[in-house]
């Protein structure tokens, strides 16, 4: 690279003010050509940043090794910023204003922002664009045969995007409807390939395309599952990232924040966004579904803060104006989750829907008498003995096949009670089983012998027949509760009725 004296009151042609006073375009061959040869300006700069990271603070400063590692990465004293050199040179409409007007400066997110900005389109165009700069130009050395290989390419570019979209809208059209894609084989003799499948051969009846597309293709047919796991997951990054752009340009943010199993029994964090779009109307967008270690409030608090971290940049912490969970005692209270987001997001107001604050009132109820305490600690436990073995639940599905699925899912509440209530018989037959077989071992066999006594035991039917009359009503005022167009005497109708229900009951 050239090395160049600055005069006192001179700017080289290379720098960034040189080149934004007298744009690139504007001057001469043999001046484009001195400033490649020249390369960056990489003038000293004092580049600092103070921020807080989880009550910590920190203080970052620009580190001159980046110019070794990104030759396209120029510096400005004047602003005392960063830019992309091939950009400033090549600046047009689309290019990022960050890299080429303003500068960066940003130094806690650098080197995510570097990251995207070297795979953006704009910039790989003005890099090339750089690089062949006074040479001789290829594409003008090109032979016909050369020509036509390339337009056939795009053909075929053009031919797989348009079957990728139809196999896309196939998705959609399942996720639209909550619809299971895969079915029992997906093989060609398959007699049940599933909905997904039957769409894609059912489009194809009515596009050539698609229909050549299944017939001919030996490497990618698009079908498989593992291929539907892919489109998912584009489909939900792309989703995430449009989600992500309207919270930025949103005023304000609630989230609404849940726990779950899914079908393993592993817990899951459900995280949906509300916020007021462009048109000011209200979105609410589901986000994601996050993996917990346990259900505790450490892993539960540490997972939600790293993710606002994305969807809410520093400086944006009061646009967070409101928080909402299910009600977990892990959530609320002055070391709950809810008190530790507002260290970070003052704004963000505790907010408790009604259900859920029956459910609240439920359990503590129950939890002030003993005898009612420990029944549906006792009802827990079914759940949790069928969830910890696929064998004990191959048991079960082998003695009865009238026990739902739900089972591994049972928690406080109608689905278990009922469950228990209405299979009484069949779950006794299905310990007593588990007990006659040498294959389990001593802990399952005991445990499945103490689910028996306890299924025999006079106080612990007693309660199962009471809350199985009692759920019922429960349900449906939660249910009541959930409505969206209800006011005060509506509220007070529906738990009047509730109870007279009680009364009636007793």
């Amino acid at each position: 690279m050239m090395t160049m004296i600055v005069v006192e009151g001179h700017l080289p042609p290379n720098s960034v003010r040189s080149l934004l006073d007298y744009p690139f375009k504007r001057r001469t061959m043999e001046e484009k050509i001195l400033v490649k040869e020249l390369g960056p300006h990489r003038p000293e700069i004092n580049l600092q940043q103070r921020s807080t990271e989880k009550v910590k603070a920190y203080n970052r400063t620009f580190c001159r090794t980046w110019f070794q590692r990104k030759s396209w990465l120029t510096s400005c004293a004047i602003t005392n910023a960063l830019f992309c050199f091939p950009c400033i040179l090549f600046q047009s409409g689309k290019c990022d204003l960050a890299w080429t007007q303003s500068g960066q400066t940003d130094l806690k997110h650098l080197s995510e922002r570097i990251k995207k900005h070297e795979r953006s389109r704009i910039h790989m165009e003005n890099g090339m664009q750089l690089a062949v700069l006074g040479r001789v130009s290829i594409a003008a050395q090109l032979d016909e045969g050369h020509c036509i290989a390339v337009r056939r390419h795009n053909e075929e570019v053009d031919k797989n995007r348009h079957i990728l979209s139809k196999i896309i809208d196939c998705v959609k059209f399942c996720g639209a409807f909550e619809l299971g894609m895969s079915g029992h084989g997906e093989s060609e003799s398959s007699d049940n390939p599933g909905i997904f499948r039957g769409l894609v051969d059912l489009m194809a009846s009515n596009d050539r395309g698609l229909r050549e597309h299944l017939e001919s293709a030996t490497v990618f047919k698009g079908t498989s599952t593992t291929i539907q796991n892919e489109l998912l997951d584009c489909v939900l990054a792309v989703l995430r990232e449009r989600i992500v752009e309207e919270v930025n340009t949103a005023s304000f943010l609630a989230i609404q924040v849940d726990k779950t199993t899914d079908i393993s029994s592993h817990y899951q964090l459900v995280l949906v966004l509300r916020y007021i779009d462009k048109r000011n109307d209200v979105q609410e967008r589901f986000f994601e579904f996050i993996k917990l270690p346990n259900d505790c409030a450490d892993p539960v608090a540490n997972t939600l803060l790293e993710r606002l971290h994305i969807i809410l940049p520093e400086g944006q912490e009061n646009k967070l104006i409101a928080q909402a969970y299910d009600g977990a005692a892990v959530m609320r209270g002055t070391t709950g989750l809810q008190h530790r987001l507002q260290l970070i997001y003052p704004h963000a107001h505790y907010i408790h829907c009604y259900a859920h604050q029956l459910n609240l009132v439920m359990q503590q109820a129950t939890s002030h008498i003993p005898e009612i305490s420990r029944f549906f600690s006792d009802m827990a436990g079914f759940g949790s003995f069928f969830a910890k073995s696929l064998k004990t639940a191959a048991v079960l599905g082998e003695v009865t096949h009238q026990v739902p699925n739900t089972l591994t899912c049972w928690n406080f509440g109608s689905g278990a009670v009922s469950t228990v209530y209405e299979h009484k018989d069949d779950l006794v037959r299905c310990f007593e089983t588990i007990r006659d077989r040498e294959s389990f071992d001593d802990t399952t066999t005991r445990e499945a012998g103490s689910f028996v006594r306890m299924l025999e035991d006079e106080t612990f039917c007693f309660f199962l027949s009471l809350f199985h009359k009692i759920m019922p009503h429960v349900d449906l005022l939660y249910s009541e509760l959930q409505k969206t167009n209800i006011d005060s005497d509506f509220i007070a109708g529906v738990i009047q009725n509730f109870i007279n229900s009680m009364q009636t009951i007793r």
